[in-house]
């Protein structure tokens, strides 16, 4: 009776501990499964959109007109209001550092394009400037003016500038009226930057994308440290007296892993809705 006690006890003992292996394959599949998962793309970068009508050269004689920067903004505000009821732009300081150097570098190198000699485009300028942003426009007028709702009124008057300034995603303008010589004549150069600023979209949490490219190293560290017992196991009798010890690390490490696991797929289905609410807003939808 002893020995066929003993035996049972023995192959109780296998059956219970061998379990650990068996399981294994079930958490070796469900490893290279998971690994499969590509953290590093999980937002899309933001197709940042420009807006850019083709210049307006309207020409007319130099007189002795003083426009002024303020009042163009109002008269483009007063035309937001007056087709559509808009919401009024905000002026911003950094859009008007960025309209004043785009009309002195078009005097300065007697060019009237949105693209300087040197390949810089607006985009490029309001970047320069630290302005980040989703949408962004420019209009660009030459000539001279009667006054700034004559300059406004030109613009309202080509159908590209028009749809500029009544473009319901701008939320922010700059802008600058330079007197100066363009091609030996003496002319007015008008810029309009408008934008809708980056931070106007709540982004995803850097530091949660920090935590899931943590947790995932972890995760494949854990593997590795499963993969290597598993081997111990496989090359031990299970008779000897360390086997069930061996066996108890093992499924430590599964438990361990599966737990880890389940916390990042909650951390990235978290991530991923913030991805999704940002892509949202960048669309404009």
């Amino acid at each position: 009776m002893k020995k066929i006690a003993g035996f049972f006890i023995f192959v109780f003992i296998v059956v219970v501990f061998g379990l650990g292996v068996y399981f294994s394959k079930d958490v070796n599949k469900q490893i290279e499964n998971f690994k499969k998962i590509d953290f590093g793309k999980l937002i899309t970068e933001v197709q940042k959109q420009v807006n850019l009508p083709n210049p307006l050269n309207i020409g007319g004689k130099a007189n002795n007109v003083v426009l002024l920067q303020s009042k163009i903004i109002q008269e483009t505000n007063l035309q937001r209001q007056q087709n559509g009821n808009l919401p009024a732009l905000v002026e911003n300081a950094i859009l008007n550092k960025v309209a004043s150097a785009k009309a002195n570098d078009m005097f300065v190198k007697q060019y009237f394009e949105h693209v300087s000699p040197e390949g810089v485009g607006p985009g490029d300028l309001a970047q320069k400037y630290g302005y980040d942003y989703i949408v962004e426009g420019e209009n660009l007028i030459l000539g001279n003016f009667e006054s700034e709702k004559q300059v406004v009124q030109d613009w309202m008057d080509s159908p590209g500038h028009r749809a500029n300034i009544l473009n319901n995603r701008y939320t922010q303008i700059g802008v600058a009226v330079v007197k100066g010589t363009y091609k030996g004549q003496t002319v007015w150069i008008g810029v309009q930057e408008f934008g809708l600023p980056l931070s106007s979209c709540s982004q995803p949490s850097a530091a949660l994308k920090s935590q899931i490219d943590f947790d995932k190293l972890q995760l494949d560290q854990i593997s590795l440290q499963i993969e290597a017992k598993k081997n111990q196991l496989e090359s031990v009798n299970p008779r000897n007296d360390v086997y069930r010890q061996m066996v108890e690390d093992y499924n430590q490490l599964i438990n361990q892993y599966n737990n880890l696991a389940k916390t990042v797929r909650e951390e990235i289905a978290n991530y991923n809705n913030q991805v999704n609410i940002f892509n949202t807003c960048v669309a404009g939808k």
